[in-house]
């Protein structure tokens, strides 16, 4: 015989599922036995209820990603470009002043060298001459005289004759030789400068004959003019006199 279920109100009930399941009999004689009866449990459903509990449940809420900072790049480049600039600008500086220090220095070193050599010329013509060439000798070095005391003085009492003269007088010739010329000091007011210088003089008589050499030291003043010209200004010894 079968026992049914009560009847349950399924909206509080979890769904059932049902197993039959048949009785066994005690152990004897198969006519003693009584017939076996077949049990009709009701099991309830583990599977309807989980899905039942999943259903109610409530939605897990989702993980929310916060978005990475982007990084500035159009400053970065700016900053970046900015800096290469300061770079460039401090190398090019220092290179120009480098290349004008450099510049001047060389424009000093070139004119106190135009003061050496004009001084060392100037002594040359006035020492140096022949007796065929007594006339040009003294004309050169009246010539690369500028304007000054040594002019003024060959320009007084006819001077620049009179040193003709006395060249022809001698009947010699002369050589002379530097042998040492330092620029001593440079006014740059008066765009004077003074050089040292020593020469060796040697006279010959007109068969060539050499007489022992003479030497002489004399300050020697070279002006440079508004154009960059530069010409004897005066001669003196260094003790003093011209």
């Amino acid at each position: 015989m079968s026992d049914q279920p009560a009847a349950t109100d399924k909206t509080s009930e979890p769904p059932v599922s049902r197993v039959r399941r048949r009785a066994s009999r005690p152990a004897g004689s198969a006519g003693s036995a009584e017939a076996s009866t077949v049990l009709d449990v009701a099991i309830p459903s583990t599977a309807s209820k989980t899905s039942t509990e999943s259903a109610t449940a409530k939605p897990s809420r989702p993980a929310v990603q916060v978005p990475r900072r982007q990084p500035h790049r159009s400053l970065v480049a700016a900053i970046g470009l900015a800096v290469v600039a300061v770079l460039v600008a401090a190398l090019a500086g220092g290179t120009w002043f480098l290349w004008h220090g450099n510049g001047q220095i060389e424009a000093t070193q070139d004119r106190d060298q135009r003061f050496v050599d004009t001084a060392k010329q100037t002594v040359v013509n006035m020492f140096s001459y022949t007796q065929n060439t007594v006339d040009e000798s003294v004309n050169r070095f009246v010539n690369g005289i500028g304007p000054g005391p040594l002019r003024d003085m060959m320009n007084q009492s006819n001077n620049a004759e009179n040193l003709k003269y006395l060249f022809k007088q001698t009947q010699a010739n002369s050589e002379a030789v530097i042998t040492a010329a330092a620029l001593e000091s440079v006014d740059n007011t008066s765009n004077i400068a003074k050089v040292l210088v020593t020469v060796r003089v040697t006279l010959s008589d007109l068969n060539g004959v050499p007489q022992p050499s003479s030497p002489y030291r004399q300050r020697v003043f070279i002006r440079e003019d508004d154009s960059g010209h530069m010409a004897a200004y005066d001669i003196k010894y260094p003790d003093g006199g011209n």
